[in-house]
């Protein structure tokens, strides 16, 4: 006899069998504990019957969701690196007691205990590296940080993520939370730099579409300096640069008419309102030199304009006249003239 309490309605002629909520949870209940079938015999009902409260039952807890500390996303686990060392004495408890055991023992996959097995195997016949030999890891990190050192020493006007950059071009890859912490654990302190909001943009199209202009002001030892840099807006190349002691158009022009020379002419040109490219009466000498190669002069009415070359002069006096002492305006030049070197065929 069932060990359910069974309702009984007669329709016409046939019996249906109506059973409680209760009833229902307790058939669940021991066909999770016991299994489909042996519950359905237990319990005297159909295992069809038997097998949808089951199925209903783990739809509706699906539905419900998990639990608050299920729902926790898991913590997201990284790849361990092993040590040479570290392999090795994994690799003899393979050798002596299993792969398995080994893999239980020290928590790593059999996959990778076999892996370092073929290559520990084509180590010895001489077509390729150990596993269980090479440099520690802490000389490794020692070498990664000469390596920030000596190309920040090499550029001390750059920053985390420029020296980053530059060790990457290297084949050096590394973080930039790694070259910050290296570098203020050896001095480095960031610059800080008042920046303001501005939410609109341009872009040439392609180079020589336009040039900018702009003058760099510096003393050196007590001789004032004027730089003038000519920067593509496309390419952020620099075509061209003088050094004058005033801003002189007889500069402007001799160093506009090499770049051009060299270079080919562009589309258009930007500067400000400098002496040197703008008459405020008549017309100035470089604007009838562009008017003459057919070239289209824009003033910029605000600095944010010219804001590239701005921002080109900034990182230029930050790492270069900034980080270095001239003892005369020869060396300022010599120095000037390889930086910019580096900027243009080395860096980019």
């Amino acid at each position: 006899m069932s060990l359910l309490t069974l309702e009984s309605t007669r329709t016409q002629g046939s019996t249906v069998r109506r059973y409680t909520q209760a009833e229902r949870d307790t058939g669940v209940a021991l066909a999770e504990e016991k299994g489909l079938k042996p519950a359905s015999r237990e319990l005297g009902v159909p295992y069809t019957t038997l097998h949808a409260w089951v199925r209903k039952a783990r739809a509706q807890q699906f539905e419900d969701g998990p639990t608050a500390e299920a729902k926790a996303p898991p913590k997201k686990r990284g790849a361990r690196r092993y040590t040479p060392s570290e392999k090795a004495l994994i690799l003899e408890d393979a050798a002596e007691f299993g792969v398995s055991a080994a893999s239980k023992k020290h928590g790593v996959t059999r996959f990778s205990i076999y892996g370092w097995r073929r290559k520990l195997r084509l180590a010895t016949e001489g077509k390729g590296e150990s596993p269980t030999t090479g440099p520690d890891p802490a000389e490794v990190e020692a070498q990664r940080d000469q390596e920030i050192l000596r190309m920040w020493h090499q550029h001390p006007g750059l920053g985390p993520s420029q020296v980053r950059n530059q060790l990457r071009r290297q084949g050096v890859k590394v973080s930039v939370h790694t070259v910050r912490r290296v570098m203020e654990e050896a001095g480095y302190r960031p610059p800080k730099v008042r920046s303001k909001p501005h939410d609109e943009r341009y872009e040439a199209i392609r180079p020589n579409h336009l040039w900018h202009l702009d003058f760099v002001q510096r003393w050196i030892n007590r001789t004032s300096t004027f730089t003038l840099i000519l920067l593509d807006d496309h390419s952020r190349f620099v075509p061209g640069h003088g050094v004058d002691d005033a801003e002189r158009a007889d500069m402007v022009i001799r160093t506009f008419e090499e770049a051009v020379a060299r270079h080919g002419k562009p589309e258009q040109v930007m500067h400000d309102k400098g002496s040197a490219f703008w008459s405020w009466r008549g017309i100035s000498r470089f604007t009838a030199l562009l008017t003459e190669l057919g070239i289209d002069q824009v003033v910029a009415e605000d600095k944010e304009w010219n804001g590239k070359v701005e921002v080109f002069n900034g990182n230029l006096a930050k790492e270069l006249f900034d980080a270095h002492r001239f003892y005369d305006l020869a060396e300022m030049k010599r120095r000037l003239s390889s930086h910019l070197h580096w900027y243009k065929w080395v860096s980019q």
